[in-house]
């Protein structure tokens, strides 16, 4: 196979087998969930739609594993995860009833 002078190689992308999909993302959650925790949100290249997948389904395990609402956001090139600052809405105090 010809390759033109001074043209990039495209990078090669070898497939992760299950077991190597899962491990990768228990791993990135605790990566992400510690990043979450200690600047409020967490950046990462993103580049192709199966990269986006990943990171949201990474996003939807660190929401798990730290009970709190947490967002992301893919812009073809990168994609965000932070912590939901949007106030949730408190449940509704119960009001005492009144004896006259």
């Amino acid at each position: 196979m010809t390759h033109p002078l001074g043209a990039p190689l495209a990078p090669r992308r070898t497939p992760l087998d299950a077991e190597e999909k899962a491990r990768g993302e228990a791993n990135f959650a605790s990566l992400v969930a510690q990043n979450l925790i200690a600047d409020g949100r967490f950046r990462v290249t993103a580049d192709t739609p199966e990269m986006v997948e990943l990171w949201q389904r990474v996003a939807r395990d660190v929401g798990d594993m730290l009970q709190r609402p947490v967002i992301s956001y893919a812009n073809g090139r990168y994609i965000v995860i932070a912590l939901d600052q949007r106030e949730t809405p408190a449940p509704p105090a119960e009001i005492p009833a009144r004896h006259e």
